[in-house]
């Protein structure tokens, strides 16, 4: 069942952000774009380069008023070692949020029950706390950070256009369809 329309069902986590532990619950959700990025596991291979990708579209990220969540199944703790131990992972600035009770990935329906891991999935939270997007990947495969600014940017753009939608590889800027009787058939 698709996740897409539904607001973020409650939960409490701590993390690990920039020295400091905290507590992350649904309400931080609330008010301000969020992206929650799931993957398997701390000190892997493919989840490093993945995190980085993402650390360096944060600024942009953040202009745009979004703040980002990482979540795997480690704890907090965890989050912290590797943080002060990975040259890649050190450079991270946003929040990484430990799940260790699968609570989030249970939620967000990620969780892989045999192996006690996350999905490799991505989801796009707006103001209300109602996730817009959802993205998941094979633990193999691993995701392109640019490729959801430009989601991020048009789901912000339809938010703000409730008349217009994006259409497929639409840029900032570019042009929109606005649905009616007059398109059909006609793109």
């Amino acid at each position: 069942m698709s996740l897409v329309g539904k607001k973020v069902m409650p939960f409490k986590a701590n993390a690990y952000q920039n020295g400091e532990f905290l507590e992350v619950t649904e309400e931080d959700f609330e008010g301000q774009w969020s992206v929650v990025v799931f993957y398997p596991a701390d000190f892997t291979f493919v989840c490093p380069t993945e995190l980085e990708d993402l650390q360096n579209e944060y600024d942009a990220l953040k202009e745009m008023g979004v703040e980002v969540y990482s979540v795997s199944t480690d704890t907090h703790f965890t989050h912290k070692a590797w943080h002060d131990n990975s040259d890649t992972i050190g450079k991270i600035e946003f929040v990484m949020v430990g799940d260790p009770s699968h609570t989030l990935c249970e939620n967000f329906d990620v969780l892989i029950e045999e192996d006690g891991l996350a999905d490799r999935g991505t989801f796009i939270i707006d103001p209300d706390g109602v996730v817009q997007g959802v993205e998941i990947n094979a633990g193999n495969l691993g995701r392109d950070s640019s490729a959801l600014v430009r989601k991020i940017k048009a789901a912000q753009y339809v938010r703000n256009n409730p008349d217009e939608v994006c259409p497929a590889k639409w840029e900032e800027g570019s042009k929109t369809l606005k649905p009616g009787l007059d398109l059909v058939g006609k793109i």
